[in-house]
């Protein structure tokens, strides 16, 4: 087990849940308390719910739950709506097939900018990502910082301590004058390189860092990890609903061979004590659980 599957990676999100083994299916998610009352809910470990044996997945299946699975699972939309109540299309992510292995599929534009910044630092893959975490928390939170991210999406740098320790990390170095000024982080799982999470500080920014460091990445995962990387996922756009047009969007999109549906999934376990907190028992076309709607707002 590599990545979001291992056991150290959901542990490093303890602090948003305690993390509770799924053994039929081999995934972990988080149970959480719910406000005002006794009881728990769980969701799927930020940023995908993976597992190793998905027609496990409903034996394991106890609570009211909300996950994004991944979608590079071996699963459809039909799969799913036999596991979950709720099976809603949520992003589209961007990836890239490396048995392409030219680059035409690479836009003009984000070819230009990632030859322009590399001629302005040095791109190198980390030896020992652990040695790089205190430049990386420092990075991070100019992103949180810039963004306003908050809860999960803001990771502590016990968390980053974690996930740092999780096998299958890799990590890119954006060097200028002998400072980091970016960083890209990915987990490479079942054939997939995940692109996990990038940061950049102000001159990282200005100079196009995020360029260099793509490129580069795409770059050794096409040479240098023959037979243990099919795919790479770019990850989604920005925010919380489905959109062309937003600038992350815009970016990945210039990388990629193509896209695959991502789906945010629920089901209510306990009619009836969804029914104490919600007044309702029905799953709508709003928020998921309704009970916490607006918590990452």
């Amino acid at each position: 087990m590599t990545g979001y599957l291992h056991r150290l990676y959901v542990k490093s999100l303890s602090e948003f849940g305690t993390p509770v083994e799924l053994p039929q299916c081999g995934g972990w998610l988080l149970e959480r308390a719910i406000p005002n009352s006794d009881l728990k809910d769980a969701i799927g470990c930020y940023p995908l719910f993976c597992c190793a044996d998905w027609t496990k997945l409903p034996a394991d299946i106890h609570v009211t739950i909300s996950v994004v699975p991944d979608p590079f699972a071996p699963i459809t939309a039909a799969d799913l709506s036999q596991y979950f109540q709720l099976v809603r299309p949520f992003k589209k992510h961007f990836v890239i097939d490396i048995s392409n292995s030219i680059d035409r599929h690479i836009n003009r534009h984000h070819r230009y900018y990632a030859r322009k910044a590399l001629k302005q630092m040095q791109v190198r893959l980390v030896d020992d990502p652990k040695a790089a975490l205190d430049g990386w928390v420092r990075l991070y939170q100019i992103l949180v910082e810039r963004h306003h991210l908050r809860g999960i999406k803001a990771f502590s740098r016990t968390a980053f301590a974690g996930q740092f320790e999780v096998p299958g990390l890799v990590a890119f170095q954006a060097i200028r004058n002998g400072k980091t000024i970016g960083m890209h982080l990915w987990y490479i799982q079942s054939g997939v390189a995940y692109s996990h999470l990038g940061a950049s500080d102000q001159e990282g920014y200005s100079l196009g860092a995020a360029y260099a460091l793509h490129w580069s990445a795409i770059t050794e995962f096409k040479q240098h990890h023959e037979g243990a990387v099919r795919w790479i996922d770019l990850g989604a756009g920005a925010g919380m609903e489905e959109t062309a047009r937003d600038g992350l969007s815009r970016f990945k999109r210039g990388w990629a061979t193509g896209e695959k549906v991502k789906y945010f999934c629920g089901s209510i376990c306990d009619c009836e004590s969804y029914r104490l907190l919600t007044g309702t028992t029905q799953i709508n076309s709003g928020y998921f659980p309704l009970y916490r709607a607006g918590e990452l707002s």
